[in-house]
């Protein structure tokens, strides 16, 4: 027993400060490797930009049809453009990025993005057989949305940002004049992605 310890035998013996500082760093290491896994995001920048571009075509287009099917037809052609343009884009800056779109993060924003599409799918086709044409901008803004929010908690603060902003323009869109429903359509898939999409590749890397 050491001299010091026979003067105070109440003392207890300190903590090495090489061990207290090793510690320490592990637990910031892992923060921020939690960090960067829950802010990684495979939403392109750039393929969100140009989806908004092709919208803006579509509503152009959309405007200029004769029947509400055809207007219908010309919408869901521009989502399943929308959807192949996004799986490339997503592809393409996970590849870059060295990250797996299988990795937990895309995971959950696949999930959590999936339910509200199919909603807004299944909602198209009860609302056009019963002539509900003019809901459908505020429907499929307000679900797509929802997507967004719900399935970007698990990407960068923009993303549920993106989806509050569609989820607003479509309540709005839900209590106007149907004869705005295109312009809501041009300004939410059109402006909005454009603006977000810019932003997020700007910001995050394409």
């Amino acid at each position: 027993m050491t001299v010091a310890r026979q003067l105070n035998p109440d003392r207890t013996p300190e903590e090495p400060p090489a061990l207290h500082d090793r510690a320490m760093d592990n637990l910031r290491f892992i923060r921020e490797t939690m960090e960067r896994a829950s802010s990684f995001t495979a939403v392109p920048g750039w393929g969100q930009l140009v989806i908004g571009v092709t919208a803006l075509a579509a509503a152009w287009i959309a405007a200029r049809q004769p029947s509400a099917r055809l207007w219908v037809t010309t919408w869901a052609v521009e989502a399943f453009l929308s959807f192949l343009i996004a799986g490339w884009a997503m592809r393409r800056k996970a590849r870059a990025a060295d990250v797996s779109l299988l990795s937990q993060p895309g995971r959950k924003l696949a999930v959590n993005f999936s339910p509200p599409i199919l909603v807004g799918a299944l909602l198209t086709i009860a609302l056009y057989r019963i002539g509900a044409v003019s809901l459908l901008p505020g429907v499929w803004l307000l679900l797509y949305g929802a997507g967004v929010v719900t399935g970007g908690a698990f990407s960068v603060k923009a993303v549920p940002v993106m989806g509050v902003c569609f989820m607003t323009l479509g309540a709005v869109a839900l209590f106007t004049s149907p004869i705005w429903g295109n312009a809501f359509m041009a300004a939410g898939f059109g402006g909005l992605h454009i603006i977000f999409g810019a932003h997020i590749a700007r910001r995050y890397g394409g």
